[in-house]
C-alpha cells in the first residue's frame, strides 16, 4: 500500500460511518460533517468523472479554493484517477494562475468562491490549455459553457463503465507517480514548481509515527493554506492516523472558532502566536496591579516546570504543587483561548522567538517547533515530546540525513526529499546534489542533534564595509518589543543597517495619550517627532548588547502593515523582503540620503 489513495480507502473502511471531516456551517459554532464513507464515496466519483473526461495519466489538475472537505475529496480523487494535483493559493493574483497554468499546460481546474471563478473564467480566455471549471459554489452563475456545478461533475462518472476503469487506474499507481506539483510561495525569484511523489508522501507518514503522538481521537483545525506542503502534508497525516480534521475556510476566524471546535491538534506558522500573545498583553494591560501580579507569578512558575519538562526532568514535589495551583489560577484560562484540549501544535514556516516559544510552553501550550520546506515534504527536524532545546528547529527526524556545507549551508538527503523543480533542471541540478538537497539555509547542528537554522543564506547583509549581519536575528530582537508589530531590516550593501517598522498601534496608542496625541491618526503618529524620538530611545536600549555594525542606526515607522492583501507577506505569513524594499525605495533612499 505505497500510495495516498490506497491508504486512505483502507481507513475508510476501518473507520466507516466516523467523522473524517468537519466544516463550518453557517454562523456561531454550527459545523457539518462528512463521514469517512461519505468521503471516499465522493473521492470515487471525482476519479470516475475525470476517467469520463479521458484525461491522460499525469495530466495536472488545478485547486483553486478556501479550506473545505471538497478541496480534500478533490485532491485525492484527482490521484485516483492517475492525475497530478497542482494547488492554488486562494489569493493567487491572475498573472500567478497564467503562470502556474501555462507551465504546467492545466487542462481542469476546481475554484471554490466567485472570485476564484471570475479568475477561472479570465483564465479561459489567456491561456490556452484550460478546458472546464468545476465549480463547488452552487450560488455562482456561471458565464461560461465550460463551467460546470460540482455536483453536476461528479454525476459525469456514473456510468458503469466507469467502475472497472476506475478499479483499474487504482491497482496501477504506483509509489514512483507524480503525486502533486507544489508552486513556491516566492519569497524572492520566479515560483518553482516541487515534484512530490506519493512514496514521498508514505515515508513522511511512516518517520511522522516514529516521531508524534497522534491517535485516531484527536482532532485537528485546517486553518492555514492546503495549498501549502505544511497545511497539505499534515491534512494527509491526520487522515492516515483516522483522526479527524475541522476546516476553516478564512483564517481570520481561527481564534473565534477554536472555543467551538475545541481541538487537540493545530498546525500553525510563529505569526498565529506573536499576535494571540499581543491580545494577551494588550487584555493584561487593563487588569489590576493585584491580577498581572498573580498572572506574572503564574508565568514564572511555568516556566520553571517547563524548563524542567524540556529536560525530561521531574519537577520537585514543591513545584508540582505550585504548578497546580498556577494552572488552577491562570495557565488553565490561558489554554481556553485555544479551546482547552490542545494537546501540542505543530509550529514551522519562520523564526519564532525563543522568549515566544518558552511564553507559551510556560502556559502549557506544547508548540512543536520545526525546520522544513516544501522540497522536503515539510518537516527536516522538530521537537521530540520528551526533551527539547528551545534556541533550536528540534531534532532531524528519523530517516533523514541532515548535514552543514564548508559554507554552512544546511543539505538535506532522505525520502521526504522532492524529485526536482518541474520543467526547470538547471534550477533542480542547482539544488540537488548527489542526493542532497541544498536548502539555501544557513544553521548548524548541536552535539545533542538539534538543529539550528540561523538565516537565509540569500537574506544576509553584508554591508559595504565587508560586515555580515543577519537579518533574522535583529528582527527576532526588536519584534519582542510590545510597541512593534513588524520590522524589516535592510543594509546590503549599505554602510550601516537601517529598518522599516510597523508599530503596534494598540500598545502606542496608550502612550500617545500620555503625551497628548490621542487624536491623532496613524500617518500622523508615524511621523510625529515625539513618537520618533520614544521609538529610538527602545531600539538604543534594545541594542545595547550588539556590536556597533548590527545595530539600526535609522528607521521609517509606516502607518500599514505588511499583509497578504497588499502583497507584503507570502500566503504563509512570510514576509516578502526584496518586494517590500521595492515597494518602498523611496523611504529607504531617504533613510540612507545624507551619508
Amino acid at each position: 500500500m505505497e500510495n495516498i489513495v490506497s491508504m486512505i480507502f483502507d481507513r475508510s473502511v476501518q473507520y466507516g460511518e466516523r467523522d473524517v471531516f468537519k466544516y463550518k456551517k453557517g454562523e456561531g459554532g454550527n459545523y457539518g460533517n462528512v463521514s469517512w464513507k461519505s468521503f471516499t464515496d465522493k473521492v470515487k466519483q471525482v476519479s470516475k468523472a475525470l476517467i469520463s473526461l479521458e484525461l491522460s495519466n499525469s495530466d495536472n489538475i488545478g485547486i483553486f479554493s478556501e479550506n473545505k472537505p471538497e478541496w480534500v475529496i478533490s485532491d485525492i480523487g484527482i490521484l485516483g484517477s492517475r492525475c497530478v494535483v497542482v494547488p492554488f493559493y486562494a489569493t493567487a493574483s491572475k498573472q500567478q494562475l497564467k503562470y502556474i497554468v501555462e507551465e504546467t499546460q492545466m487542462k481542469l481546474i476546481f475554484v471554490g468562491s466567485q472570485e476564484q471563478y471570475d479568475k477561472a473564467c479570465w483564465l479561459l480566455s489567456n491561456t490556452a490549455s484550460i478546458k472546464k471549471i468545476v465549480i463547488y459554489d452552487s450560488s455562482i452563475t456561471p458565464i461560461d459553457t465550460r463551467g460546470i456545478y460540482w455536483q453536476e461533475f461528479l454525476d459525469l462518472g456514473n456510468d458503469h463503465r466507469f467502475e472497472e476503469l476506475f478499479k483499474q487506474k487504482l491497482n496501477e499507481i504506483q509509489p514512483d507517480d507524480l503525486a502533486t506539483i507544489i508552486y513556491t510561495s516566492g519569497t524572492t525569484g520566479e515560483s518553482k514548481g516541487v515534484m512530490l511523489t506519493h512514496k514521498t508522501f508514505m515515508y513522511t507518514f511512516k518517520i511522522h509515527d516514529e516521531r508524534l503522538d497522534v491517535t485516531d481521537s484527536d482532532v485537528s483545525v485546517a486553518f492555514l493554506p492546503l495549498s501549502h506542503v505544511f497545511e497539505r502534508t499534515w491534512t494527509y497525516y491526520i487522515l492516515h492516523c483516522g483522526a479527524t480534521t475541522v476546516f476553516i475556510d478564512n483564517p481570520r476566524e481561527i481564534v473565534t472558532q477554536l472555543p467551538y471546535i475545541k481541538p487537540t491538534l493545530m498546525c500553525t506558522v510563529p505569526r498565529f502566536f506573536e499576535k494571540t500573545y499581543e491580545g494577551i498583553q494588550l487584555e493584561l494591560s487593563k487588569w489590576s496591579i493585584i491580577k498581572r501580579g498573580i498572572f506574572n507569578w503564574a508565568i514564572a512558575i511555568g516556566h520553571k516546570y517547563s524548563e524542567k519538562r524540556s529536560k525530561d526532568q521531574k519537577p520537585s514535589a514543591l513545584l508540582a504543587f505550585r504548578y497546580g495551583m498556577a494552572d488552577k489560577l491562570v495557565l488553565s484560562k490561558l489554554r481556553r483561548v485555544f479551546g482547552g484540549r490542545i494537546r501540542f501544535m505543530p509550529c514551522a514556516g519562520a523564526a519564532i522567538s525563543t522568549p515566544l516559544l518558552r511564553f507559551f510552553h510556560a502556559a502549557g501550550i506544547f508548540i512543536d517547533y520545526g525546520y522544513g520546506a516544501t522540497e522536503t515534504t515539510a518537516t527536516v527536524s522538530c521537537f521530540k515530546t520528551d526533551k527539547y532545546d528551545f534556541n533550536s528547529c528540534g531534532t532531524i527526524m528519523p530517516g533523514i540525513e541532515v548535514g552543514i556545507t564548508k559554507e554552512g549551508e544546511i543539505k538535506v538527503k532522505g525520502g521526504t526529499v522532492f524529485n526536482g523543480y518541474y520543467k526547470k533542471p538547471q534550477d533542480t541540478e542547482t539544488v540537488l546534489i548527489d542526493g542532497w538537497y541544498h536548502t539555501g539555509d544557513q544553521g548548524y547542528i548541536t552535539p545533542e542533534n538539534s538543529l539550528v537554522m540561523t538565516d537565509r543564506i540569500k537574506d544576509l547583509i553584508k554591508t559595504s564595509v565587508g560586515k555580515y549581519v543577519s537579518p533574522q536575528k535583529l528582527e527576532l530582537l526588536l519584534g519582542n518589543d510590545k510597541f512593534i508589530e513588524q520590522i524589516i531590516v535592510i543594509g546590503d550593501k549599505r554602510k550601516f543597517i537601517t529598518a522599516l517598522i510597523v508599530p503596534s498601534f494598540e500598545n502606542l496608542k496608550k502612550e500617545a495619550e500620555t503625551i497628548g496625541l490621542q487624536l491623532l491618526k496613524r500617518e500622523e503618529l508615524v511621523n510625529h517627532l515625539e513618537i520618533i524620538k520614544f521609538y529610538k530611545k527602545r531600539i538604543d536600549q534594545i541594542q545595547e548588547e550588539l556590536t556597533p555594525y548590527e545595530r539600526i542606526v535609522r528607521f521609517k515607522l509606516l502607518p500599514e502593515s505588511f499583509s497578504i492583501q497588499n502583497g507584503m507577506l507570502t500566503n504563509t505569513l512570510k514576509v516578502r523582503r526584496n518586494y517590500l524594499i521595492e515597494q518602498y525605495s523611496e523611504l529607504v533612499e531617504q533613510l540612507y540620503s545624507g551619508y
